[in-house]
């Protein structure tokens, strides 16, 4: 983990103004090394050429005799318009100077090469730097002079102080420095408030996290933009939202089981009291005190039992033992564990079974008929008031499909997305821990199948399950020794 000074904030403002400085250099770098050989080039250029025409001015008129240089020479430097820009000098053939726009003569010898390299080249040459006498930066420029027969008879130099040149220069790089320094500004200032637009959010984003962390559930973040932070403040909402449901869920659920939990052991309480105390006089008494202590005692197992499955789906430790077996005599035993159950309610139970059909899956037998049992407990519970429950099993191409259909009140359909999580009992006032479903569900799922429940206010609640069938060559390797229980003697009507 690297340590990151400033946070964000400084992590962006390094990165980027770096990039930006790095350009910026560039740029002056550019317009110096530019504007600097523009203005070397047009000087260097122009005494060129002012060097050029002298020369070749000299070679055709006045280079016949040395007097009649020396005289033209003498002439042209006095008649020199430009000698406040340029000094103007004639150099002998051994390069002392003999005439100068600036008095200076009496044969010295010039001070920089460029007045060597021409007369010993013949050709033009330039010098830029500082002049050895005064320290001077200049650039001069030596052109040979020579006869109409191609000797030499001497140079013409043009000398120029780079001062003003050079003031221009620094002139052009400062205001481009100063052009650099406002972008600069402007994108640091820019810069920052993008930041602040996306680390403000964050900051809040982290103040709200760790209030959840806290436990304060259900608060909420006010999205700025309808961006990518505005989607993860609707994401962090959406969060909070959840965990503030699940955590009234859970209270909910702890306070249902806590109240499961206390009705049985009350009775049985009570009972083994009454029982102790000397109600075991009277033998109706004792067996009717015995029926309820095994009767609540079986529902706090029944509690345990789910308890314990839901712990085991919430940790990855359910396992299944799979076999393949005919899911039709799971069904038809789970529906007969619950018709006397059912018939003392008063709720009649239609069964209908394609008994040509094959219901071979593979899966664990157990835990079928626990989803089943489940299921049909729900529907007695929730929907008992229809007085009906229809269970019907079918097969769908290579799909066995069963559905249990109640007549009851039907679940509201604001609550139908959330009646299958767990912990969720919805409006209901009837009595559960809320993870039947849930773990029903993950049962069904586990044997690669579906749970769906579609319900309607007033007009009941349909579960379907659909579970993928076994493969035929499989079924059909099943012993004959599976079959099915004899079927029980229900009511006419009730079964077909």
């Amino acid at each position: 983990m690297q340590h990151s000074p400033g946070g964000i904030k400084g992590r962006w403002l390094v990165n980027s103004l770096s990039f930006v400085l790095v350009i910026l250099a560039v740029v002056v770098i550019l317009i110096s090394v530019g504007v600097s050989g523009y203005y070397y080039a047009t000087v260097r250029d122009n005494l060129a050429s002012r060097a050029a025409t002298t020369s070749d001015t000299f070679r055709k008129y006045f280079t016949d005799t040395y007097d009649q240089f020396y005289t033209q020479a003498e002439a042209t430097v006095t008649t020199f318009q430009d000698q406040d820009k340029f000094e103007q000098q004639f150099l002998d053939a051994n390069g002392r100077i003999l005439l100068s726009t600036s008095g200076l003569s009496g044969g010295g010898v010039a001070s920089t090469e460029d007045a060597s390299q021409a007369l010993s080249g013949q050709k033009t040459a330039v010098f830029t730097g500082r002049d050895p006498l005064s320290g001077e930066r200049v650039m001069s420029v030596t052109a040979p002079l020579l006869s109409a027969r191609g000797d030499l008879v001497g140079g013409v130099r043009y000398i120029t102080s780079l001062r003003i040149v050079e003031r221009q220069i620094w002139m052009i790089v400062g205001f481009s420095l100063l052009a650099c320094l406002l972008f600069l500004m402007l994108v640091v200032a820019s810069n920052s408030y993008f930041i602040r637009s996306i680390v403000d959010p964050v900051l809040k984003i982290n103040t709200i996290a760790k209030e959840i962390a806290a436990g304060r559930y259900g608060v909420r973040l006010q999205k700025t933009y309808d961006d990518e932070i505005g989607e993860l403040c609707d994401t962090i909402n959406y969060m909070s939202d959840e965990i503030s449901r699940a955590e009234r869920m859970k209270n909910d659920f702890i306070s249902s089981v806590s109240h499961e939990l206390r009705t049985p052991l009350t009775a049985i309480g009570g009972w083994s009291e009454t029982l102790l105390a000397g109600g075991g006089e009277d033998p109706e008494e004792v067996m009717q005190g015995l029926t309820i202590i095994q009767k609540e005692a079986g529902r706090l197992t029944r509690m345990v039992e789910e308890l314990l499955d839901f712990a085991r789906i919430e940790s990855g430790r359910m396992k299944l033992e799979i076999e393949t077996f005919d899911m039709s005599i799971e069904l038809y035993e789970a529906v007969y564990m619950y018709e006397n159950l059912l018939k003392k309610s008063g709720i009649r139970l239609l069964y209908d079974e394609d008994v040509d059909a094959n219901y071979y899956i593979n899966g664990d037998r157990h835990r079928m008929k626990q989803v089943f049992l489940n299921i049909l407990d729900n529907a007695a519970k929730y929907g008992g008031d229809g007085k009906q429950i229809d269970i019907d099993l079918k097969r769908d191409g290579g799909n066995i499909v069963v559905s249990v259909r109640d007549y009851g009140q039907g679940i509201p359909e604001a609550e139908l997305p959330f009646v299958k999580e767990k912990f969720y009992k919805g409006s209901s006032k009837q009595r559960g821990s809320g993870i039947g479903l849930a773990v029903t569900e993950e049962i069904v799922s586990m044997h690669g199948g579906t749970l769906d429940i579609a319900s309607e206010v007033g007009k009941g609640t349909t579960v379907t399950v659909t579970l993928p069938s076994a493969k035929s060559e499989e079924a059909l390797g099943i012993t004959g020794a599976i079959s099915k229980a004899p079927e029980t003697p229900f009511t006419e009507g009730e079964h077909s």
